[in-house]
């Protein structure tokens, strides 16, 4: 009499897995005529782990509910390609004894040790684990095994000029284990920044020098000197990647990269302009997938529940201001989140879309067709929407609109060009819009900046000195508290800073400021009485961030320095 061995579905039927969840399962395999277990890897909500639980008791490998990331050896993930971990299943961790051991989510990925044992030299001996933890573990493994671009440039030869085919979205920056060492440099520069969290990539040729610089936190930093010869075909490889003519380096050229890294998708807007040695180079990077919540970008309490009260008004005019580079674009695409719903129609004007928004209607102008933000914009209020956010007022015609806009029952973000939320009334009135047409139509401006962050690791407190405290316009005789700076430790690269944060000066339009704009005051005059009506300017957001322990004085002086000198 045989045995009648159990089925995987009746095993994670006793192990706990919902009926319902394997029902799923079972007719997606039959109408797709896979098999089940390639269903039940991607049934949404199935437990993975009971999976992998099931899968080992039915085979006999062992299982691992985690993959610990300090135990994976990156010399050995290295001689595997991503394309190929990713595509057999499989993830080899270390070398223990004479063996490597390899983590698998499905039985199916037994047919790849004996690959494996040729690569690696000994066998192969595989767990399993979840579908999902072997994603993840592949990905950290990865992406903890790519090199810096210093170590890639030792590689590039004297002779080698391979430049490679055009990057395509499918490809992953961490999967390059054949490619020409030009191709690997570049995609090593790419990795590297993303890993550091820098927003900018500057490439620079000079005379005698080539120059790669990041941008991060805000700050500007040499990361490698590459030897001036391979300028040209550096920033060939970036023309290709972007779909740019490698052909025409006479004229400023734009383009874009969409590409991975480490499962992560990412943009990156490149731009070249000609220099006097070569082409410069710089490259922004977007990563897509980006979160917007006002609850992340810094506000404190006083400035966030204003602000989330005024937009939701039903019409009227609200501004963020500040310099280029000062997190504007965040803090309006984290409002339009926050207030987005199926029930409002929501469009933008921008230039360029930096970030994809659900749900949102996004247009980008271009000027040499006749799409710029006015015409833009006055298409839009034949659109019946509900809110308009318009990338930038910069001129007398887009202001005109917006104001349009605002009074007949929209609701209007911007940005505007000014240091503090005061001036933005005086802009427009120098652009030509009259003063009761500016009074009535903005309910707010909140003017911001960002400052670096301390390193929780390495920061301590300290008492400022008397100097310190009178350039940031504290009284030395009447301060009790204290301050803390960064000191430096690995995890922040010594820098003593890791990350930025923003500070804002929120100016809610009130009937006196009304009164005194009408009547003409320059924004002195103004930002006194909103002072005297509660405003908290740049200057004291940055103290109160400073006296807790999130940034230092020197940074608050750093991004203030025009605040403390009007107010003193």
């Amino acid at each position: 009499m045989g045995i009648r061995r159990e089925s995987l579905e009746d095993l994670m039927l006793r192990m706990g897995a919902d009926p319902t969840h394997l029902a799923d399962a079972r007719a997606q395999a039959d109408k797709a005529g896979v098999p089940l277990l390639d269903s039940l890897a991607r049934t949404d909500g199935l437990d993975g782990t009971l999976l992998a639980r099931s899968l080992a008791q039915t085979t006999g490998l062992p299982w691992r509910e985690t993959i610990v990331l300090d135990d994976i050896d990156v010399e050995l993930v290295r001689q595997l390609p991503l394309s190929m971990a990713r595509d057999q299943g499989v993830l080899p961790l270390r070398r223990k004894g004479d063996e490597v051991e390899v983590a698998i989510a499905s039985p199916r990925a037994m047919s790849a040790l004996d690959d494996l044992r040729v690569l690696f030299g000994v066998p192969a001996r595989a767990f399993l684990v979840s579908p999902a933890e072997l994603r993840k573990a592949t990905n950290a493994a990865y992406d903890k095994a790519s090199r810096t671009a210093s170590a890639v440039l030792e590689e590039v030869g004297d002779d080698d000029d391979g430049l490679g085919n055009d990057l395509q979205l499918g490809e992953d920056l961490l999967d390059d284990p054949n490619q020409a060492p030009i191709i690997r440099f570049v995609n090593s520069l790419l990795t590297q920044a993303i890993k550091e969290g820098a927003s900018d990539i500057h490439i620079e040729p000079f005379e005698k020098d080539l120059a790669v610089r990041f941008r991060t936190d805000g700050v500007l930093a040499e990361v490698v000197r590459p030897p001036p010869k391979l300028q040209a075909s550096i920033v060939s490889r970036v023309k290709i990647m972007a779909g740019l003519n490698i052909a025409e380096k006479r004229i400023p050229q734009d383009g874009r990269i969409r590409t991975r890294m480490a499962g992560r998708e990412v943009d990156i807007r490149v731009s070249t302009m000609p220099v006097r040695h070569g082409e410069r180079v710089v490259m922004r990077i977007l990563e897509k997938g980006t979160v917007f919540s006002l609850d992340a970008v810094g506000m404190g309490s006083h400035e966030s529940g204003g602000f989330r009260k005024l937009i939701r008004m039903p019409h009227g005019i609200i501004l963020v201001s500040g310099p280029t580079g000062s997190g504007k674009t965040t803090t309006l695409y984290s409002a339009l989140s926050e207030i987005n719903s199926p029930d409002k129609n929501i469009l933008t004007i921008e230039d360029p879309i930096e970030y994809e928004l659900r749900g949102i209607g996004q247009t980008q102008v271009n000027p040499k067709i006749g799409l710029t933000f006015a015409s833009v914009l006055r298409a839009h209020l034949r659109q019946d929407p509900d809110i308009i956010l318009v990338g930038e007022t910069r001129d007398k015609e887009t202001a005109e609109n917006a104001i349009q806009a605002s009074l007949t029952g929209h609701l209007v973000f911007s940005t505007i060009h000014t240091n503090d939320a005061a001036t933005a009334f005086t802009r427009l009135i120098d652009m030509g819009i009259e003063p009761f047409l500016v009074a009535s139509s903005l309910i707010a401006i909140l003017a911001q900046r960002l400052v670096r962050t301390l390193c929780v690791h390495c920061k301590e407190e300290y008492h400022p000195t008397a100097a310190e405290l009178r350039d940031v316009g504290l009284d030395p005789d009447t301060f009790t508290g204290t301050m803390w700076k960064g000191v430096g430790c690995e995890q922040c690269g010594h820098k003593g800073y890791r990350g930025r944060t923003g500070i804002y000066e929120l100016l809610a339009v009130s009937e006196e400021v009304r009164q005194t704009v009408t009547g003409g005051a320059d924004a002195g005059q103004i930002k006194r009485v909103a002072i005297e009506q509660g405003l908290r300017t740049l200057r004291d957001d940055g103290l109160r961030k400073a006296m807790e322990g999130i940034t230092s004085l020197d940074e608050v002086l750093r991004v203030t320095q025009e605040d403390v000198i009007e107010l003193d």
